[in-house]
């Protein structure tokens, strides 16, 4: 019988956030320069030690003097005054000044002694005799005194201040060169897994090899939520080097964070290092995504388990670690940023657990905000990019019904709905159009999707191609002709259809759906009429019809790799991969409108861009 792990007792997320709560993560204070102390938090109160300013100062350029001189002066009856000389900022004064006496002076420089005001330069002319005054002042106008900015002794600061430039600035004035801090938790992160590799090393995809997202994904979460992130070589699903990594960073750093190897997995060792080496808390939340969550200690450290999955690790730190992190650092919670929308399609929910369900925004024409999932699966990186934010589905709730008014936390304050949502065929040119719009965002589905999704009102275009492709509700912006056909490695003895259907070769399709992919059944339709055959025999004998891939450089990427003789793909993709190419056809791509959202100035651009590149 095979050691597995089951998910039995799963934890409630109230439970969860307590016992990630309790973990002792807290780091001791430290001092850093001023230079670094940006985003930090002061452990102890600051106090000025000394005046800001430190001594009487100019705040306008003019004239410094005494306030009884220029007592009735107007622009009518001016004051005349002597000038003794000039004070410039940084000079200490050589000059003072008496009755019937001014003096030169500039913005920030020491008032001389005798003077107590300054008359602006606008409202003086200059004389033989020295300077006339037209307009009186008031002892201390212009002038800012020593400390009126801060007066030595004063509460500069508190403990518990976010450092940002502008208390950065104020401690500059002070003269303070390193503050007291509070300290950033030190978090070590750990990948696992005999399938992660890192970027920029190569991977093995035949071998199952995949790149390794979530110490980078996890690392930049733990430095935006106050910590200092850790990241440790990757460690494999074997029991003793997990233990030796585990260890070396529970011995230098406040908390360990894993991903992968928690979920009920034969391979999955961290559960038994976690409970023969230290405390297990907690296995497994009620939650989705991110069931499988591991929380204990392991020696003096704390340790948090993460999925495997990139999306289910990163809702798991946002939603539980994150917090923990910013409390630690003594970083307030950030200020909630939601927004209210209405659900575009339904979504069904009725596995009976707390559900965050990763959302996109789009807009209508009227700036009314639709919500649509985002559902790729767990596994899909690619959804970390694709959603705005989440929508949270308690356990009770069977489903969200189209129109229903939801509310979405978005992923940062700073996130904004696109201003232009795509779907459907994946193309050079259509890439080319995008890259001169703002802030668009355009998801390779496929023309029978984006046709379904453009029936349903989610986005503003829908890009299809293929046979009868065009929608009859739709609006057309634009369209232009692409050739087709397979995509061969030069050396193969491949010349058209009959060599895919009378030879042995290799051949790797687009997935069904893909608008490539039905000009392609079309073709071997037409071929099997001409032959008198039925079709379903000749696809019968096309050797890897059923092999599909959905981007539309993956055929001739298995191509390149000798993994095919031939695959489906355009005539541009060929001569980019320095390939053979065998042309079968061509055909159009289209761009429709949603008809309520043609007005939507993002629409309206990409049809200006369509007609010049069409002229």
């Amino acid at each position: 019988m095979s050691d597995r792990r089951e998910f039995r007792d799963l934890a409630p997320p109230e439970r969860a956030r307590e016992v990630v709560e309790d973990l002792a993560i807290d780091p001791d204070p430290e001092r850093v320069p001023l230079s670094d102390a940006r985003g930090r938090v002061l452990a102890e109160r600051v106090d000025a030690t000394l005046d800001v300013p430190g001594f009487d100062r100019a705040s306008m350029d003019g004239y410094a003097v005494r306030a009884a001189d220029t007592v009735g002066a107007s622009e009518v009856d001016p004051v005349e005054l002597s000038v003794a000389g000039a004070v410039h900022a940084g000079e200490e004064p050589d000059v003072t000044v008496r009755e019937g006496v001014a003096a030169e002076i500039s913005t920030g420089a020491v008032m001389p002694p005798g003077a107590d005001a300054v008359v602006i330069v606008e409202r003086t002319d200059e004389t033989e005799a020295g300077v006339a005054v037209r307009t009186a002042v008031t002892p201390g106008e212009n002038v800012l005194v020593a400390g009126a900015d801060i007066a030595a002794g004063a509460r500069a600061l508190g403990p518990g201040t976010e450092l940002t430039a502008r208390e950065i600035g104020l401690l500059s004035a002070l003269g303070v060169d390193s503050v007291p801090v509070r300290g950033r938790p030190r978090v070590g992160i750990i990948s696992t897994g005999d399938e992660l590799v890192r970027p920029g090393e190569p991977v093995d995809s035949d071998a199952g090899e995949i790149y390794d997202v979530n110490s980078y994904t996890v690392a930049a979460g733990v430095e935006a939520a106050g910590g200092e992130p850790v990241v440790y070589p990757h460690a494999g699903d074997d029991f003793e080097e997990m233990e030796r990594v585990l260890h070396e960073a529970a011995d230098d750093c406040d908390l360990v964070l894993s991903s992968g190897s928690t979920s009920a997995s034969a391979v999955d060792v961290i559960y038994r290092v976690i409970e023969e080496r230290g405390d297990l808390r907690l296995h497994g939340v009620a939650i989705k995504p991110g069931k499988p969550m591991l929380v204990g200690t392991i020696g003096e450290s704390a340790y948090v388990g993460l999925p495997g999955y990139p999306v289910s690790a990163l809702t798991i730190f946002r939603t539980f670690v994150a917090p923990r992190l910013r409390s630690a650092a003594g970083l307030a919670e950030p200020r909630t940023a939601t927004v209210t929308g209405e659900m575009a399609v339904r979504e069904r929910s009725q596995d009976g657990r707390h559900r965050l369900v990763p959302v996109g925004l789009v807009e209508t024409a009227t700036g009314e905000t639709l919500v649509y999932p985002v559902d790729k699966g767990s596994g899909a990186t690619t959804s970390l990019v694709e959603a705005d934010g989440t929508v949270t589905v308690d356990a009770d709730t069977d489903y969200l019904a189209v129109g229903e008014h939801v509310e979405v936390r978005l992923f940062s304050p700073s996130v904004r709905p696109p201003t232009l949502l795509g779907v459907g065929e994946a193309d050079p040119r259509l890439s080319e159009l995008l890259d001169r719009l703002e802030r668009p965002r355009y998801l390779p589905v496929g023309t029978r999707e984006a046709t379904r999704r453009l029936e349903a009102g989610i986005p503003d275009v829908a890009v299809v191609s293929g046979p009868d492709a065009v929608p009859e509700a739709a609006t057309v912006l634009g369209s232009w002709e692409r050739e087709w056909g397979l995509i061969v490695d030069p050396q193969a003895a491949v010349s058209g259809l009959d060599d895919l259907v009378d030879s042995d070769v290799g051949f790797v399709n687009r997935e069904q759906g893909s608008g490539l992919r039905a000009s392609f059944d079309a073709a071997l339709d037409a071929l099997a009429a001409d032959r008198g055959e039925e079709p379903a025999t000749i696809r019968h004998a096309v050797d890897g019809y059923e092999l599909t891939t959905k981007g539309h450089e993956s055929p001739a990427r298995r191509v390149r790799s000798g993994a095919a003789d031939a695959g489906l793909g355009l005539a541009s993709t060929a001569v980019d991969l320095d390939l053979g190419f065998v042309p079968l056809g061509t055909e159009t791509v289209t761009v429709l409108a949603h008809p309520d959202r043609t007005e939507k100035p993002s629409v309206e651009r990409l049809r200006e861009l369509l007609e010049t590149d069409t002229e």
